[in-house]
This record gives structure tokens, sequence and C-alpha cells, in this order.
């Protein structure tokens, strides 16, 4: 049954294209009588260029059709050869939805994994953030209980801050440098 349908829809559109052949001709035979402007022949000829694309999807979809045709034909005889169920079309089907499944299944415990570790990352994350903060606070209050070492905290925390204003301020002069001989 299969097989009528294509070769019915088939002729059909060897049919169609063959009257879009004999339109375009036709078309080309008025405009070679007459005089035709440019944009008429430019026209004409976009028209013979979508039917030629036309005809060749319909011969490369129709040779694809007729290729994987064949191909179930010589799988068909073996897995007959080879006893295999009388539903062989039915029984790769079924594989190919089980090949699916099992490929869903896998991406899906990926996906549950990576979620996973996202989790345990941002756990982590967090104790870290309150290791963090408990030893902020613990040399806050080492600062308070020993006025030498917070002096000397101090004096670091300026000079940081100094050297990042000095980097800031050598980043912008290059810029500006770059900026006026480019």
């Amino acid at each position: 049954m299969g097989d009528n349908i294509f070769e019915s829809l088939s002729t059909e559109i060897e049919e169609i294209l063959s009257n879009l052949t004999s339109v375009n001709d036709e078309m080309a035979d008025v405009l070679g009588s007459g005089t035709a402007s440019a944009s008429m022949r430019h026209i004409c000829q976009r028209h013979r260029d979508i039917l030629q694309d036309y005809t060749q999807e319909y011969c490369k979809t129709k040779g694809n059709i007729q290729a994987y045709k064949e191909k179930e034909e010589l799988l068909g005889s073996v897995y007959q050869a080879n006893s295999y169920s009388k539903n062989g079309l039915n029984n790769r089907r079924s594989d190919y939805f089980l090949k699916e499944n099992e490929n869903i299944t896998g991406a899906d415990s990926l996906t549950n994994d990576a979620i996973s570790i996202a989790i345990a990352t941002k756990e982590n994350l967090y104790a870290q953030r309150g290791n963090l903060s408990g030893i902020s606070g613990k040399m806050g209050t080492i600062a308070k209980k020993l006025p030498l070492i917070g002096g000397l905290m101090n004096k670091i925390n300026l000079r940081s801050r100094r050297d990042s204003i000095i980097i800031g301020s050598v980043i912008t002069g290059c810029l500006i440098l770059m900026f006026m001989f480019s």
C-alpha cells in the first residue's frame, strides 16, 4: 500500500513539474517574441531557477526514498532469513524507541548529577563564607585586644589602599595616553 501511495504522489509531482516547465517555456516564448523589459526577463529567469531548484529537490528526495525502500527490503529479507518476527519494521521501531528512551534516561541521570554537584558546591561556599566571617570576627577581636596588632593591621590596610590608588592612576594615565596617541 505504501508503494502505491509513493508511486501516485511521484507521478503527480512529475506531472506538476512538467506543467510548470511548459508554462515557463510559454512565458519565455512570449517574452522572446515581443519587446520585453529587463525586469520581465529577470522574472522569467527567476521562475526557471525556481523550477530547476524544485526539480533537483524532487529528484534528490525521490532518490532518498528509493534508497530507503531498498534498504528496508534488504534488511527485511535479512530479518526474515534470520527468523526474526514477521513485524521486523515494528521491531526496529521498538528498538529505536528503546534506544531513545535509554538516551533520555542517561541524559536525565547526567542532569541530576550536575544538579547535585551544584548543590554541594553551593553548600561548600556557604560553609566557607561562614568560616571566613568567623575568622574576620576573630581578627577584629584580636585587633581590639592587642592595640599593636590593630595598628599594624591598619597600616597594612592603608598601604593596600594606597597601592590600589597608585595602580588605578597608572592604568588611567596609560589609557589616556593610549587614546591620545591612537
